[in-house]
């Protein structure tokens, strides 16, 4: 009882190789690898600073106070 010997990884990796195949597997794990690679280049990319938003004529500026919303008193009877 406990962990399995070589033998039994040995008979799992020649299934998994009989079941996917050669190129199927490396094709798997080169899929992989341009995953975490375009992972770490997105998580580069954010650490970098962003541009200032630009005002388009016509919008508030994003640091100006909101309109204030006229109460109803006929709400709080």
């Amino acid at each position: 009882m406990g962990s399995f010997s070589i033998w039994h990884w040995l008979v799992v990796g020649i299934l998994v190789l009989l079941l996917f195949g050669k190129g199927r597997f490396s094709d798997m794990m080169g899929d992989v690898a341009k995953g975490i690679k375009s992972f770490k280049k997105g998580m580069a990319d954010d650490d970098a600073p962003t541009p200032a938003p630009k005002h388009i004529e016509g919008q508030r500026a994003p640091d100006a106070t909101p309109m204030s919303t006229p109460t109803a008193e006929h709400d709080k009877l």
